[in-house]
């Protein structure tokens, strides 16, 4: 599978985020369009498939992420 660049996928989340902040999803028709797009290259660049799933590999992609799995606390 080819990954997206760390650069590209900063982008990707800080653009999402930001029309996630303003509320796309429930604006006009451009806006939502628009947040649906990148979300759809989010899941594409990450080979997820829902934008929740591809914001978190795409964070894991980023420098300076953990790269160890922390889904489980030490018991």
């Amino acid at each position: 599978m080819l990954l997206a660049h760390p650069v590209v996928l900063k982008n990707l989340i800080e653009q999402y985020e930001t029309l996630r902040a303003l509320r796309a999803e429930d604006g006009a028709e451009e806006a939502r369009r628009r947040m649906e797009d990148v979300a759809h290259t989010l899941c594409v660049s990450t080979g997820t498939s829902d934008v929740d799933a591809a914001l978190v590999a795409a964070r894991h992609r980023l420098p300076g992420a953990r790269t160890e799995d922390d889904s489980l606390l030490a018991i």
